[in-house]
């Protein structure tokens, strides 16, 4: 029980980061294009949804459609991966890790 409650700890202090530099440099380019949605509204999207915190991001391309996976704890403390559309921020899959 305390080792899981010291790696929430760690999980919980550790900041948010994108998964590649790569995913980061291609969101920028879409995002100054205007057709994705700030990283800030889309982690605000999932917050107020689901509480927590937002602990890693990726960004994917899927058949022309941008998307924003978050891995999330709760605010009842589950592990999930919210898959949002980039352009849209409409929550299209949730899923516990």
């Amino acid at each position: 029980m305390t080792r899981m409650f010291l790696a929430l700890l760690v999980l919980l202090a550790a900041p948010v980061q994108a998964s590649d530099d790569d995913d980061h440099d291609r969101a920028r380019a879409a995002f100054e294009r205007g057709v994705i949605l700030p990283l800030s509204q889309i982690t605000a999207i999932a917050t107020d949804r689901f509480g927590g915190r937002v602990i890693e991001v990726e960004f994917d391309e899927d058949d022309g459609r941008y998307l924003y996976e978050l891995e999330m704890i709760t605010g009842s403390g589950r592990v999930i991966e919210v898959e949002i559309d980039a352009g849209t921020g409409r929550i299209l899959k949730v899923e516990n890790d």
